[in-house]
């Protein structure tokens, strides 16, 4: 009984610091695509394709690895993607050229797509029913975690002492979760299995299609810009490598701060007014950006604003998809994670193409559009009824 108490409070964090390395492994590159570029000798837009071609492999993964491992032991599973992981940092940061490097990532995040959500629904079988909701959050912090603290870092390290040194950290930090993970998380967990069955009554049901499409436009809209943030900061205000990771602080801070103030507001407001809150904070923010390109404060206090929606929004995602159906939930949480990355996918992809022609202001709101498309879908699912 005391071994189960302890593994209720150490295991969630465990997972969490799962969370983070995923995270830090998903974002790293825009911490440092000048780093990237020159050491690469590869253009900016070149490099920013490692996180485009890493988010189409990672929305093509999660749902795939999530109906192909659904029957395998938990422990074991989670491990595993924790290894690959920290063995596809390493190696990153030894890779010879940009072939290579993309290859290594491309093979790491395939086998990574499945850790986010698969460590929501081991969550659920560890602790009581009536802490799961919060355990749940605080798995999820892991990737606000990423963007407060990890990106920052990741900056830091690579504009010092280059960008094979940021991914050394990462894969280090990686060995030291795969380890927490394997000594702590209870052995002989299995989830419900995902069947065909499961992905048609999802597609069925326009409710979660219509949050999915939210989930997507959100995700692309930030990335149109997130990607290049970097290279935008430098190139629009001649801001430093520091001045740079401390508005990537701003934003994993705000980030962190959103994630709080909704875990609160959602028992009162209801994940609909919750949801449309933090959105209308999301486009507030992103306008300011393009409002505000050129100034270096002005950005920033733009980057702070969309920071508190960036995080929440997801969250609330989480919390509508689940309530919607909550036998699918299973499903529809690791679909969620698929068209995150496809959100990604399309919105780097698009602010490279912009990038790469210099067209620098149009870029901001070329995501402003994005976002406004999903706060219309946010409006019209007000009184979506839940899924069969």
């Amino acid at each position: 009984m005391e071994n189960s108490r302890v593994a209720s409070r150490i295991a969630p964090t465990a997972l969490m610091l799962g969370n983070l390395i995923t995270g830090c492994s998903v974002l790293a590159p825009a911490g440092m695509l000048p780093e990237l570029a020159t050491g690469l000798d590869v253009s900016i837009h070149a490099a920013g394709l490692l996180i485009t071609f890493g988010a189409v492999t990672l929305c093509i993964g999660s749902p795939l690895t999530a109906w192909l491992t659904s029957r395998i032991e938990r422990r074991t599973l989670l491990a595993t993607t924790l290894a690959v992981l920290a063995i596809g940092n390493l190696a990153s940061a030894v890779a010879p050229d940009y072939t290579s490097l993309l290859i290594i990532r491309l093979v790491m995040l395939a086998v990574g797509a499945l850790y986010t959500p698969q460590a929501a629904g081991t969550a659920a079988l560890i602790v009581p029913a009536a802490r799961r909701g919060s355990t749940i959050a605080y798995i999820f912090l892991g990737w606000s975690l990423a963007a407060a603290v990890g990106l920052p870092l990741i900056t830091f390290i690579a504009s010092r002492y280059g960008w094979r040194a940021a991914y050394g950290g990462i894969g280090a930090l990686g060995c030291i979760s795969f380890v927490l993970l394997l000594l702590r998380l209870p052995a002989g967990l299995k989830g419900t299995p995902v069947d065909l069955k499961t992905w048609s009554a999802v597609g069925r049901s326009r409710t979660i299609l219509l949050l999915l499409a939210i989930t997507m436009l959100q995700m692309s809209g930030q990335f149109v810009v997130f990607t290049f943030m970097g290279p935008l900061l430098k190139k629009l205000t001649g801001a430093s490598p520091d001045a740079i990771g401390m508005v990537f602080g701003i934003y994993g801070v705000c980030g962190f701060l959103g994630v709080a103030i909704a875990t609160r507001f959602v028992d009162t407001w209801g994940p609909y007014r919750t949801s449309l809150l933090f959105t209308c904070l999301l486009l507030a923010g992103i306008t300011g950006w393009a409002l505000g390109a050129g100034s270096l404060v002005l950005m920033a206090i733009a980057v702070a604003i969309w920071g508190l929606g960036f995080a929440s929004t997801n969250s609330m995602q989480q919390v509508r998809l689940v309530a919607a159906a909550p036998p699918l939930a299973s499903a529809t949480v690791a679909l969620n994670t698929s068209v995150l990355y496809i959100g990604q996918a399309v919105g780097s992809a698009i602010g490279g193409l912009l990038f790469a022609r210099d067209l620098l202001h149009p870029l901001g709101f070329v995501a402003v559009g994005f976002v406004i498309l999903a706060l219309i879908l946010v409006v019209l699912t007000r009184s979506q009824p839940a899924a069969a």
